[in-house]
């Protein structure tokens, strides 16, 4: 008579029970798998053959779509039917056109990125030409999003909580919110809807509000608070908008400055703005080949747009980067510059002189994603312990980039020797209440970047690309520093997105 078997048999057992099934498992998707490649070969090589045979699409179906309305769905894909184009197909440009419109409905950000194509023939077809009946199933992402985490750049911290409601009318529209607080973003609170113009993921138009209240005792003793409202419309690389926002500088500090004093209180800014982002580098935050331009202008309070701020501003910025393919060591060049002119504007129907800029418009230059050495905000005017900004400014920096040798040129890890400077100045001779010759004040400015040294700081440290931001760890040397200049002589530590 056979014995029992005993607990460690039952345990030999299941475990070779559970490899077998497990290796029926793996032959089983090792043959699904195959069969599936010699079907896309075969396709493959049927399309091949018959790439130049005439055909015509009469019917596009889409299935999946539960959410997204039907007249949206046939502007996308009705200009690929052939009666509607006009288009005489082959097989291969028929496949091609259906692959852009499956493209297309990727970029609105509603679908998951398997789109299939599947091809009918339909009784309608010839021996000499073949009609086509064409089936898309999509599957449509969640349309509620919600995001918890934190952020750390810029010297700040922050909390956030966002939420995203996609596809709210049927028709790719998106309303986006969210609510954060901070070290020095006290809070800041936004809502905005998006919409593409006339079914097209190139053109979006955009409308929200936002409010936020932030500290800047850190560089000037006072708060400011913002509530806003702004529309834009973007295509391509291009974006104009129209944004009205009242400012409120408050929570002034024991030691707050005049000017910041004179600064305090309620103003309101209307403008219009127009940015333009050509960005042709191959990594953000590592940059081992192309170049950036970027340009951001805005025109505010001039005649109808009101407000209590009446000014020019525009900014530009470009950067470029190479490698040498044998070493690995990269080469990154950057420039940065920005003007803001003072307008006259009009109260009612009284004419007003351009007036001083106010701080809350100003420009801000230092600190460790800024330019390195020198502390953040710590370039330009002084007025007591306050860096009260500048009206023009330029900056730019080189840096050298070498693979650690034990790593290799894969990982995101660097080391960094670079060199950088920056200039920021105020215009002079603009009275708060009589106006004043803004043009000569410009020119003063602009002699003032470009015939004195700009201020300059080198060094070498640890450059790391994470996924969500750039860390630096720097040491860093001050070489030229004017006296209202705060440097940072030493070991200096930077996290952000865009560094210069």
């Amino acid at each position: 008579m056979a014995s029992p078997n005993t607990p460690e048999d039952d345990d030999v057992f299941a475990r070779f029970k559970a490899s077998t099934d497990k290796d029926r498992e793996d032959a089983v998707r090792d043959r699904v798998r195959a069969q599936y490649e010699r079907a896309q070969r075969t396709l493959a090589g049927l399309i091949d053959e018959n790439s130049t045979l005439p055909v015509s699409i009469s019917e596009i179906r889409i299935e999946g779509a539960k959410n997204t309305r039907n007249g949206f769905l046939a502007s996308v894909i009705r200009p690929a039917l052939s009666s509607e184009s006009g288009k005489s197909y082959t097989l291969a440009t028929a496949l091609e056109e259906l692959h852009g419109r499956t493209n297309t409905l990727h970029r609105f950000g509603i679908f998951h990125p398997t789109i299939s194509i599947y091809l009918d023939k339909k009784p309608t077809s010839t021996p000499d030409h073949t009609d086509l009946s064409v089936l898309l199933t999509v599957a449509e992402k969640s349309r509620l999003l919600l995001k918890t985490g934190t952020d750390v750049g810029n010297a700040e911290g922050t909390g956030y909580v966002h939420l995203t409601y996609r596809n709210v009318f049927g028709g790719a529209e998106s309303l986006n919110g969210s609510a954060s607080i901070g070290t020095r973003t006290r809070s800041a609170y936004d809502l905005n809807f998006t919409t593409p113009v006339l079914a097209n993921p190139g053109i979006i138009a955009e409308v929200g509000g936002y409010a936020s209240t932030r500290s800047h005792h850190h560089y000037a003793n006072h708060e400011e608070a913002l509530k806003g409202a702004r529309a834009a419309i973007k295509w391509g690389e291009h974006e104009v908008g129209y944004g009205g926002v009242w400012r409120q500088v408050t929570g002034l500090g024991k030691g707050a400055s005049q000017i910041v004093r004179s600064d305090a209180g309620d103003s309101v800014k209307s403008a219009l703005s127009y940015s333009f982002l050509r960005d042709r580098r191959d990594n953000a935050l590592l940059p081992g080949r192309g170049y950036l331009f970027k340009a951001a202008t805005e025109l505010a309070g001039v005649g109808p747009l009101g407000g209590d701020v009446a000014f020019g501003k525009v900014e530009l910025e470009s950067q470029g980067a190479v490698t040498e393919p044998r070493t690995g060591i990269s080469f990154t060049a950057g420039l940065r510059s920005g003007l803001l002119y003072p307008l006259p504007s009009a109260v009612g129907e009284e004419s007003r002189p351009a007036r001083p800029s106010r701080i809350n418009d100003r420009f801000q230059l230092g600190g460790p994603t800024d330019v390195r050495g020198f502390r953040e905000c710590g370039l330009g005017p002084k007025a007591g312990e306050d860096s009260v900004g500048g009206d023009a400014y330029i900056a730019g920096g080189a840096s050298v980039l070498f693979p650690l040798p034990k790593l290799g040129r894969e990982k995101p890890l660097r080391l960094q020797a670079f060199v950088n400077g920056g200039r920021l100045v105020g215009l002079q001779g603009i009275g708060r209440e009589a106006g004043g010759d803004v043009n000569k004040s410009v020119a003063q400015a602009a002699k003032s970047l470009t015939s004195e040294l700009p201020s300059i700081a080198a060094g070498f440290g640890l450059v790391y690309a994470h996924p969500v931001a750039r860390f630096e760890l720097n040491f860093c040397l001050p070489i030229v520093k004017r006296p209202e200049d705060r440097a940072r002589k030493g070991i200096q530590f930077g996290v952000g997105m865009n560094f210069l």
